[in-house]
């Protein structure tokens, strides 16, 4: 098995748990899935779809929060250990110069990603339609919300966790206002995080699990191989939308290139918490921790649009299964 390199800062404390005894699955499942429910927020419908990071020796998130009257918000959160979590009651409240931007309509879907010297939160921000928020925190406690990335329609939007090429970058995947039944992956460069622009296509569906549509999932690992992209892939059934989430292995210079692209998925709705809930059938990744001496990688995913969950992988062992099961 070749090793590669896996870039960024140690992580001793990642949330881990070994793989059960006689399993071969590349990626596994928490043993304590759900990690997070509804019960952790009062007034909370469900949690799920959410971003964690690693934040003072400990954990910080913010995470998709939809309250009982299905107004879908955002919540930061703090936890010592990744598993245990106190989420604020209270929605994340942006400060923003502009008016216009700043009005909250909703809010879902964030990612969360380390660059330079503060944490940048995208999200799916309603401006008439959907589209890329993105906001940036030091603390976790105090918001600034910056302009939109892109017009409506867009959802998924993922930086990249430095700058490639002199230019900060984004993955976001184009859209439509309502349940979108198609969807490519696009890269796009930006001087300033304010003015993108250089977009280009990275990949499509591409059939099987991956059928309708695909996006990016969490903030992108480098690695001395290229970038490992965790993304969601979605076929429409005869009981309608079915998310998994599979891997690519994007260049690093030229991230608009894919090297390989995995053709079965890595994980697909099975456990009852992933296929019973208020949307049926979803895994749906937003984050991932990796610990560079030890190659784990801890993946959170939501749960049929209604829990959060946990699952793991050996960066090796996922490397290499994206290389052999390449479409």
């Amino acid at each position: 098995m070749a090793t590669a390199e896996f870039i960024g800062p140690a992580l001793p404390q990642i949330p881990w748990e070994e793989r059960p005894r006689g399993s071969s699955e590349v990626v596994w499942r928490s043993q304590r899935n759900p990690v997070l429910t509804r019960e952790a927020v009062p007034g909370a419908n469900s949690i799920f779809n959410s971003a964690v990071v690693p934040f003072q020796g400990r954990f910080a998130g913010v995470f998709r929060c939809d309250n009982t009257a299905r107004e879908m918000q955002l919540h930061a959160g703090l936890s010592a250990d990744g598993i245990h979590w106190e989420i604020e009651v209270e929605r994340i409240r942006f400060q923003c110069e502009d008016e216009e931007i700043g009005r909250f309509v909703y809010g879902y879907d964030p990612r969360v990603c380390w660059l330079e010297d503060r944490y940048y939160i995208t999200w799916c921000n309603g401006y008439h339609g959907p589209t890329i928020g993105l906001g940036y925190t030091v603390d976790f406690n105090t918001f600034t919300q910056m302009e939109n990335a892109f017009l409506p329609y867009n959802r998924n939007g993922v930086l990249f966790p430095r700058k490639i090429n002199g230019k900060y970058a984004m993955l976001s995947r184009p859209s439509d206002r309502g349940h979108t039944p198609f969807g490519d992956i696009f890269y796009s460069e930006s001087p300033d995080l304010i003015h993108w622009g250089h977009h280009r296509h990275v990949m499509s569906p591409a059939g099987g699990w991956q059928a309708t549509k695909i996006g990016a999932g969490p903030t992108p690992i480098e690695t001395s191989e290229g970038w490992l992209l965790i993304y969601h892939g979605v076929l429409t059934s005869c009981n309608g939308f079915v998310y998994s989430f599979g891997a690519a292995l994007l260049d690093l210079e030229k991230p608009w290139k894919v090297i390989y692209r995995t053709r079965p998925y890595l994980l697909h709705p099975r456990e009852i918490y992933e296929c019973v809930g208020d949307v049926p059938n979803v895994v749906f990744p937003c984050a991932a921790l990796v610990d560079p001496p030890t190659r784990r990688i801890a993946i959170y995913y939501g749960g049929a649009d209604t829990v959060t969950c946990l699952a793991f992988a050996c960066g090796d062992e996922l490397l290499e299964f994206i290389r052999e099961n390449s479409l």
